[in-house]
């Protein structure tokens, strides 16, 4: 009974991160609690809960799922919308502001208010919006909500406060932009056509004012039928019918014709004196057959028929209306330039295009400059004013997407020599033969903010692309692009086989990355189970890679101890240089007979690496048994000691690069020794056989979240929550679960309790919350590190948390982060002295660097799926603890560098943002910043210094966000303006002759015929109008939490009616309302003022 007592003693007097191997460690696995420190650790925190607020910053990258385009021709502002209602708003580079709708309908058409500020969005559930752009962060003035019809069309005259509303039923309701209220003037759509038609002749597809005569409105049904409806008689001026459905109506800028797009992929042109039937038909990409009849085409889903002041010809401009022969062509953009015809093929579906015009007014010579093509996956701008119409060089970052982004990594306060160093190499690969002439979308100002440090951007691709963004002061432009896939073979198709078992559909696909921008150092890890090590290097390079082979495989009857691999460690390679080439792993061979081949094949000749990102090993994980090798699932690199780790769910292997040697090739279960905490059950590794799972699925077991990297990234599956039941303490183990290295980290660290001074360690961490500790021995003079063996022994040191094992950190014991140490950068391919031979330069950051005394210890993070724990090394005493969820689980987790001191960021698969105290692991912000979560998210939310993170919030865009109240703060001097205040050009004069003769424009007043007093007012269930909340800028930012309720609890005041808010808003409207009478009423001064008797 007494030994008993003891035992329960030291399960609650001292910690759990016991020596392996101990009752009390065993028996308290994955349950820590804090225990008495041997001396009082006091460190100052000095982050508080103020200091933190979670707020969306800019959003990068090509809308997802676009369906909309507008653009103001006076303040240069692109903006497209999208299906899942967001809208963004493009101007220069730098200014790139993206706003969404709360109800989350798509998008179907948006017109600016040209020089206005303002925006209109029609969206799918039948509300039109209305935005204020004159903000750097937009927000909805009114909304106009219809009940009984669904808006089809909508059109805004220039410099008009009323708004064409056209709906499915035919009828084309009239909305006062200023107020958003209906008028009561409707044109019904059995007003509009023949009474003797009997047939309803379909939605409004078209609406557009003529350019003589502003009076008289065009209307175009789908069924082919145009109406001319004059608005001051109310009446028909005159009707066509045509036998092919209506697509589009284009004008000619005098007013006398206009052009219309069908289905059958026919253009026609009508003039008004003559409307019984077209002036002209044409069938641009039809071809006569020989019995006379014309191909069949598509349809022509838009034109535009423009003039230009420099040739007589028109610019006839449209997509689609290839013939059906031609169907496996792309789609294309046709230019019918005279009898020239130019046809673009685009590599996207085309959505929408919009011709850019140097006025802005319908009635003159619109000389046309640019195209501005939407697709379904990228931006393309033509330049009209060349003859070979080149495009233009986006300065966007719109081709995140290019290849499935699969994995990223953040970095801010980089070294400021490392970004033009990237662009220089990078500028020597672009692309050629764009347009010599500015990007036409040249909008609002930006200015680089006073607070700016260097941060990059990593993304990784399923093609196995790997980009470098510059991400500085809240923009994004891509530096330099590296692709890993020309390290290896091109794989040979396999006929009737299922060819490699990891990464068939993209065998090239990078899963993690890790990159040291001091040593530039870049480590790449790829689907099909190998990692490639580059070095960075001004100078180009004929080399061999070195390829490195490492067999791990999981057998519980062949357990080597410690104590052997202290002198003869498990080498996959024992020469460590040149293995023999394997045999093809793309051959016909069965599964049951590959062994020790890898997936890939690596080049094994000599090859020019450019300047940038040259390879210098690859290490690959072989087949064993018919075993394909399992996913790599966790990676640490240090350039100081000259060592790479890297685990998956059977063991560790720690690679030399240096000497190009394996060190240490353990299954997980051998790291243990006898310190194993776990009771194993032997099993086959046959039957542990795993099924490779999604980067788009979760797998239910108990190996990390790493593991689901492993499928093709191009998978369009996802999942909307996350829900994992875990036993928080495991006894045993049954036969079908691996134990996954989920975590590894190089540092300055004790090894075992009586270490008195730290030593080069690698901490491992597990799937089952398991942390074992690995001391190394290395070399210290350079020569001796070419030459000496590195020795690293397991000591049996083993700590336990709950969960899955995701990060490590130091600090020492006044709270400061350890960094790991460095080797600064030295170019491998620089010509050297031989008098002077170039030493390692070494930068350490030991735990006693920073102390006065010696030998004080130092505290270690480990952060795991459900708990954050500090330890005190070497006593290996745990000082804090927290359990971050229990209904969830945390997917990223990293020590990050915050106003001047050091927090653990969090985020959950719940979608909770959580950050925490160190070292006392206090909470300090808990919000529900995302509640539907998905496997795109959780594979690349990722964290970085100074309060920011970044995930992919759709699959072509990437979301930064802060979660620093003073960047919240300052977030408005950060994003650029999107309205600059410009004076609208002025009307051309038309001259004496036109204006005498009829050509001149008649003007009308729409504020007499649409008004309350002519019109009347529209019935109250037709639409009902929703005041926006444009003054509460910034709430909506709050996207759960305390703020977010505060936020939403105003809102629904404001929405009740509060009596001041009202008057407010009346006032304003008022101010509005004068502003807009004393601006008509000036115009109209001058335009009377200097005019002669014949011209009235």
């Amino acid at each position: 009974m007494k030994k008993f007592r003891k035992v329960l003693d030291g399960l609650t007097t001292s910690s759990p991160a016991g020596v392996g191997g101990s009752s009390s460690c065993a028996s308290a696995a994955g349950t820590p609690t804090a225990g008495p420190s041997p001396r009082e650790i006091d460190v100052a925190e000095t982050l508080t809960s103020e200091s933190f607020q979670i707020c969306k910053t800019v959003r990068h990258g090509f809308p997802c799922q676009p369906t909309a385009l507008a653009f103001d021709p006076v303040q240069k502002l692109l903006a497209i919308g999208s299906r899942s209602g967001g809208v963004r708003i493009l101007g220069r580079p730098g200014v790139d502001c993206y706003c969404q709708h709360e109800s989350g309908a798509a998008v179907l058409q948006l017109q600016f208010l040209i020089n206005e500020g303002a925006l209109v969005t029609a969206c799918a559930d039948d509300t039109l919006h209305l935005w204020n752009l004159r903000q750097k962060r937009p927000a909805i003035l009114h909304s106009l909500k219809f009940n009984r019809e669904r808006i089809t069309f909508c059109h805004l005259p220039f410099q008009s406060k009323w708004l064409y509303v056209g709906t499915e039923r035919g009828n084309t309701h009239i909305a006062n932009i200023e107020s958003f209220i209906l008028s009561g003037y409707v044109i019904m759509w059995n007003k509009a056509i023949e009474l003797a038609t009997k047939t309803h002749p379909g939605p409004v597809v078209h609406l557009s004012d003529s350019p003589k005569d502003e009076g008289k409105l065009l209307i175009g049904f789908e069924s082919g039928t145009v109406v001319m409806w004059d608005l001051r008689a109310k009446k028909a001026d005159f009707r066509i019918h045509y036998d092919e459905a209506i697509h589009s109506v284009s004008w000619h800028h005098e007013g006398k014709q206009f052009m219309c797009s069908h289905s059958d992929g026919s253009l026609t042109v009508w003039n008004l004196r003559n409307t019984a039937r077209p002036v002209q038909v044409t069938f641009p990409h039809g071809k006569t057959q020989r019995d006379g009849r014309k191909e069949s085409c598509k349809p022509i889903l838009k034109v535009e028929y423009k003039m230009s002041r420099n040739s007589s010809e028109p610019f006839v401009i449209f997509s689609g209306g290839l013939s059906y022969d031609k169907a496996s062509r792309r789609p294309t953009l046709t230019i019918m330039h005279g009898k020239a015809i130019t046809v673009l093929e685009m590599d996207h579906p085309i959505v929408e295009f919009m011709v850019l015009c140097d006025t802005p007014y319908p009635n003159e010579v619109q000389e046309p400059y640019a195209a501005v093509v939407l697709l379904e996956k990228d931006l393309v701008v033509v330049d009209l004013t060349q003859s070979n119409f080149p495009i233009f060089e986006n300065p966007y970052p719109m081709d995140i997407h290019e290849s499935p982004v699969t994995c990223t990594a953040y970095f801010a306060d980089c070294p400021p020599d490392i970004i033009p160093v990237l662009y220089s190499i990078g500028a020597k690969h672009k692309k050629t033969g764009y347009s010599h002439k500015e990007w036409p979308v040249s909008g609002g100002t930006w200015t680089l903010g006073s607070q700016t440090y260097p941060e990059i951007i990593l993304t990784g691709h399923a093609d196995g692309t790997i980009k470098f963004w510059d991400a500085t002061a809240m923009t994004l432009q891509m530096l330099y692009k590296l692709k890993t896939s020309k390290v290896f073979e091109k794989p040979k198709a396999v006929e009737g086989g299922r060819g490699a078992e990891l990464g068939e559909e993209d065998p090239y696909a990078v899963q993690m990355l890790s990159w040291c921008p001091h040593s530039r150092l870049l480590c790449v890890v790829g689907i099909s189970a190998n990692l490639i090590l580059y070095r960075f290097s001004k100078h180009d390079a004929n080399t061999n890679i070195t390829v490195l082979e490492v067999r791990l495989q999981c057998e519980v009857e062949e357990v080597i101890s410690p104590s052997d691999t202290e002198n003869t460690p498990c080498l996959s390679d024992p020469s460590g240089h040149s293995p023999q080439p394997p045999p093809s792993p793309r051959s016909n061979t069965p599964d049951s007979a590959r062994d020790s081949i890898p997936c890939l094949k690596v080049k094994d000749r000599t090859i020019r690496m450019p300047p940038g990102y040259q390879a210098e090993l690859v290490v690959q994980l072989l087949w064993v048994d018919g075993e394909p090798p399992q996913p790599i699932t966790s990676l640490d690199i240090n350039s100081a000691y000259g060592l790479l780790a890297l685990g998956n769910c059977n063991g560790l292997a720690v690679v030399d690069y240096i000497q190009r040697t394996v060190l240490l090739c353990m299954s997980t279960l051998e790291l243990y020794g006898a310190a194993d905490p776990f009771q194993r059950l032997t099993r086959s590794p046959r039957k542990s056989r795993q099924s490779t799972p999604g980067l788009t699925e979760l797998s239910d077991n108990q190996v990390s979240m790493d593991a689901e990297r492993s499928k093709s990234p191009t998978s369009e599956s996802r999942e909307n929550s996350f829900s994992r039941s875990r036993s928080s303490s495991v006894s045993s183990i049954d036969r079908d679960t691996k134990e996954a290295v989920t975590a590894l980290q190089f540092g300055e660290s004790y090894g075992r309790k009586t270490d008195a001074l730290p030593t080069p360690c690698l901490w491992v961490g597990t799937s089952l919350g398991l942390v074992l500790l690995i001391p190394m021995s290395i070399p210290t003079d350079d020569q001796e590190r070419q030459e000496e063996p590195v020795t690293m022994a397991p000591t049996g040191t083993v700590l336990m948390l709950k969960g899955s094992v995701l990060r490590f950190g130091f600090l020492d014991l006044r709270g400061a982060v350890i960094s790991a140490p460095y080797e600064v950068w030295r170019d491998p391919n620089a010509q050297e002295d031989p008098e002077r031979p170039r030493k390692r330069k070494l930068v350490n950051f030991s735990p006693s660097s920073s102390q006065e005394n010696c030998g004080e210890g130092h505290l270690a993070v480990v952060c795991s799926e459900r708990q954050a724990v500090v330890f005190l090394m070497p006593a290996q005493v745990c000082l804090h603890v927290h359990n971050i969820t229990e209904a969830s689980f945390v997917l990223r987790a990293d020590l990050v560098s915050f106003c001047n001191s050091v927090c653990l960021a969090c985020f959950c698969a719940n979608g909770h943002v959580m950050t925490l105290s160190l070292p006392s692991l206090r909470p300090l912000l808990d919000v529900n910043y995302l509640p539907l979560t998905d496997m795109r998210i959780a594979r690349t939310f990722c964290f970085t210094n100074g309060g920011q993170a970044l995930y992919l919030s759709s699959p072509t865009e990437i979301q930064r966000i802060t979660y620093s109240q003073e960047m919240c703060d300052n977030l408005q001097d950060l994003l650029g303006e999107l309205f600059t205040p410009i004076e609208t050009p002025e009307a051309q004069n038309r001259g004496f002759l036109k204006g005498f003769f009829g050509g001149n424009t008649q003007t009308f007043d729409r504020e007499e015929l649409f008004g309350e007093a002519a019109a009347g007012k529209a019935s109250r269930s037709l639409a009902q109008h929703i005041p926006g909340q444009a003054g509460m800028e910034g709430m909506k930012a709050a996207a759960g939490g305390a703020v977010g309720e505060l936020a939403r609890a105003r809102i629904a005041l404001d929405e009740r009616g509060q009596r001041l808010g009202e008057l407010e808003e009346r006032t304003a409207l008022l101010m509005t309302s004068a502003e807009t009478f004393s601006k008509h009423a000036h115009e109209l001064m001058l335009k009377c003022k200097d005019k002669k008797w014949y011209q009235f």
